[in-house]
């Protein structure tokens, strides 16, 4: 049985409109979760701002009574004209102090939302179990270094008590007096817009009314489920929400235009078929090793790559075409393989993967092994297929020797899984298509690797939405906010490539068995 990307997982949503609405969610509580935005939304640093508000007043005043007094008097002090640097410094001294608690303070307001105002916000004495919550627990905690002495004890406790009962009540004191100084700015915003109300009620009565979209607003609603806050009285503006969401869908946008035209051109060799994935790796090939060892997605895909850069009747611009394609295609295989094949035995395989990767860029080598065309001139496709073949089972043969093969998957020699996945690959593709290997050209046998290429990126890239999602699931409130930006910026890089697997058939695996490629091998090569 096939099916589509969309219907692969049944629970869950991965068409493009729907990865962004699942992500505006995220990121809407990693933005209203995080640290710094807790701590503006506070009313110690609301009431900072208010402070330095009106300390800004009073030595402005005091600046300007200073400069309307006359020249002669201004200066009669015994720091003369030095007098002038003294201002001059305490002025930059006081700009720069107040700018950070008024800004976090006009942020504030901006972040509420005064339209459903009621008793309860003016509830200021009200003061929440988790300012006194730590001192609480203090007073409450049995002290155990004192086991011994019952008087000490004893003592130790009144101590305690001495402390932490004033701190309480000195911790109480200071909340209430940060939420009675918070609401002066509140109540002078409240009576503007009370003002500005009445006067848009009568321009509205005057002139045709605007017209509001009711998606907008059904919007507004089902995100303001989403948003964190420590007291639940409080709510976000429309123009906070629509500032947290329009961030978002910037980060996408300009993600979207770092997308490569060429990998998605070139996984349309992939024609869903999937033998790419089936034939690579084939059963009947003799192991070298008495231990299997699994594969990556990206191992394969460098090895294929490495056979056909080495055809010597393909053309450069073809093989350059390639190679860019596959190092593209590579980034965001790594990032499924970080993601949901991050077991011991697949990081040293990544690890292997990416040292032969560098080498091929780099020195146009596999292995010391040089893949220069002019090497491998005069032979035929069979002929190269063999030479990598017999060369991969040299290595093979000669590493294994000194680790007797029984060296555990995640501690093999790097050089042995490259050989191994050589040895493999090459030998499968002459058993599958022995019957005509013989006759096929270098052209053909450069198509052949190029859509098993495909086909191997596409599945693999099947994945990318669930990674996505694992991305936003962040629990750990330090990283949530940045792990949801990167997932942003590879939905916006990968925005092609989903709309183009999304007409993909796919094969009917398992959701937890569809991340690894010898999953899929393995249901493959089943299907009669």
């Amino acid at each position: 049985m096939k099916t589509t990307l969309n219907d692969q997982y049944p629970n869950e949503t991965f068409a493009i409109e729907k990865l962004r609405e699942h992500m505006k969610r995220y990121w809407i509580m990693a933005e209203t979760g995080s640290p710094q935005f807790v701590m503006a939304n506070n009313p110690l640093s609301f009431a900072s701002g208010v402070i330095c508000v009106i300390g800004l007043v009073i030595y402005i005043n005091l600046l300007s009574s200073i400069f309307m007094t006359p020249i002669l008097l201004r200066y009669q002090s015994d720091y003369k004209w030095s007098v002038i640097a003294i201002v001059t410094t305490q002025s930059i001294g006081v700009m720069v102090g107040v700018i950070a608690p008024i800004f976090r303070c006009s942020t504030v307001l901006s972040f509420k939302s005064f339209s459903r105002w009621n008793r309860n916000h003016l509830d200021v004495f009200k003061v929440e179990t988790y300012w006194i919550k730590e001192l609480c627990e203090w007073k409450e905690s049995h002290i155990t270094f004192l086991s011994n002495g019952r008087r000490s004890r004893r003592l130790m406790r009144i101590l305690k008590n001495l402390v932490l009962i004033p701190s309480i009540g000195f911790q109480k004191t200071v909340v209430v007096s940060c939420k009675i100084i918070g609401l002066i700015p509140v109540l002078v915003l409240l009576i503007f817009m009370c003002c500005s109300y009445y006067f848009m009620s009568l321009k509205e009565m005057i002139f045709s009314p605007p017209s509001s979209s009711s998606d907008d607003i059904g919007e507004f609603e089902e995100l303001s489920n989403y948003v964190l806050f420590l007291e639940d009285n409080m709510e976000l503006s429309e123009r906070t929400f629509k500032r947290i969401s329009n961030s978002i869908n910037h980060l996408i946008e300009k993600a979207e235009k770092e997308q490569d035209n060429n990998l998605v051109k070139f996984l349309e060799k992939s024609i869903g078929r999937f033998e790419g994935v089936e034939k690579f790796d084939i059963y009947e090939v003799q192991p070298l090793l008495s231990i299997k060892l699994p594969n990556s997605w990206s191992l394969p895909i460098v090895t294929l790559t490495c056979i056909a850069i080495a055809l010597p009747n393909i053309g450069k611009d073809a093989t350059n075409r390639l190679i860019k394609c596959v190092g593209e295609g590579l980034f965001y295989t790594r990032v499924v393989e970080e993601n949901l094949n991050n077991g011991c035995k697949y990081v040293n395989i990544q690890k292997a993967t990416m040292t032969l990767w560098d080498e091929v860029e780099d020195n146009h080598k596999w292995l010391g092994k040089t893949l220069e065309k002019n090497a491998y001139k005069g032979k035929t496709s069979r002929e190269i297929l063999e030479w990598f073949a017999h060369k991969a089972e040299e290595i093979v043969i000669e590493v294994s020797k000194s680790t007797n093969g029984e060296e555990p998957v995640e501690y093999l020699p790097r050089k042995l899984i490259v050989a191994n996945s050589m040895y493999r690959i090459a030998h499968s593709i002459m058993l599958t298509y022995q019957s005509n290997i013989l006759g096929i050209t270098e052209e053909q046998l450069f198509a052949l690797l190029s859509h098993m290429i495909a086909d191997i990126l596409v599945a693999c890239f099947t994945n990318i939405p669930q990674v996505i999602t694992m991305k936003c699931h962040e629990s750990a409130i330090e990283k949530r906010e940045a792990s949801v930006e990167a997932a942003a910026k590879l939905l916006g890089r990968t925005t092609k490539i989903i709309k183009r697997l999304e007409m993909h058939q796919l094969p009917n695996i398992d959701h937890e068995k569809i991340a690894y490629i010898d999953e899929w091998r393995f249901h493959l090569q089943c299907i009669p």
